[in-house]
């Protein structure tokens, strides 16, 4: 495990021979796979086939889930993975897993599940067990445990919320521009689910086995500047992993949450494939894990 980014590597023109050829991006709460459309086309311009799998019932546009956030509401974690886990065995090939956020976490449950080649988190929420618990972290997701009521509802931020815990290195413009853009409200009831798993007694819904000698290797990237989801919180996910399996850390100065949306997400986007590409599973390790 490493916090050192290494160097820019010139991007391959293709999927490489044996390799995976398809890219799974997995959204994270408060947006939709709209949050992902220049990272698909980009990766498409590189000859793979992307998919950007929404959850259930976020299979409309964002301005449809601001009208009418019922199936926000009503949404739980292991709809989503049995969803994203649905999308995923259906392939040929076990795909590259790419996931920003909670859908960091939802990368992590599916490669323990036996779903992937190999799996990349951006600024990933934590999987069950890590309780590192930043300020910041507190004062971004306080909108939605202010209320116990907000368990059972569509938890949605304000432009202002919007901009500290997403967007807190962006000029005021451009957060505005993006929170239009791509904001929806996030399930209260899996962000309170995810809290109260730590104090309750055997596996909850974001459980992994982190001694999983099976499980595929895992690279977290972390924004230096993260009010959310922090670098610590990602470091402490990575340390809850034993064995052997490959688990490795890199921090980005300067980054924000919204880091697929900031200045410089193109080269962040070819390293990570780059490194996706170096360390996915051999096909015949993961034949019929899904």
């Amino acid at each position: 495990m490493t916090d050192a980014v290494p160097a820019p590597r010139p991007a391959p023109a293709g999927p490489a021979p044996g390799g995976p050829d398809t890219i799974v991006l997995v959204h994270g709460f408060w947006v939709t796979p709209r949050s992902w459309a220049e990272w698909k086309a980009h990766y498409e311009a590189r000859g793979y086939r992307v998919l950007t799998p929404a959850y259930p019932g976020f299979e409309v546009e964002v301005e449809a889930l601001n009208a009418d956030p019922t199936p926000i509401a009503e949404l739980t974690l292991p709809q989503v993975v049995d969803s994203l886990a649905s999308v995923i065995g259906a392939l040929e090939e076990p795909p590259i897993l790419i996931g920003h956020s909670a859908g960091g976490t939802l990368v992590q449950i599916l490669l323990d599940r036996g779903y992937g080649a190999v799996g990349v988190t951006l600024n990933s929420a934590p999987t069950e067990g890590v309780r590192v618990l930043p300020l910041s972290q507190l004062r971004s997701t306080f909108v939605a445990f202010k209320n116990p009521a907000n368990r059972h509802r569509a938890v949605g931020l304000s432009p202002e919320q919007w901009h500290y815990a997403f967007t807190n290195t962006f000029s005021e413009e451009e957060s505005l521009r993006l929170y239009q853009r791509y904001h929806v409200p996030a399930p209260g009831r899996i962000l309170w689910s995810s809290v109260l798993a730590n104090f309750m007694p055997g596996p909850q819904d974001a459980a992994v086995d982190y001694r999983n000698p099976d499980r595929p290797p895992l690279l977290f990237v972390s924004g230096s500047e993260d009010h959310i989801m922090p670098p610590s919180v990602q470091r402490s996910n990575a340390k809850h992993y034993k064995g052997d399996t490959v688990t490795e850390v890199e921090v980005r100065d300067g980054y924000a949450h919204l880091l697929p949306a900031q200045e410089g997400w193109q080269e962040i986007a070819d390293h990570v494939l780059d490194w996706a590409v170096q360390h996915a599973r051999p096909r015949a390790e993961v034949a019929g894990a899904q």
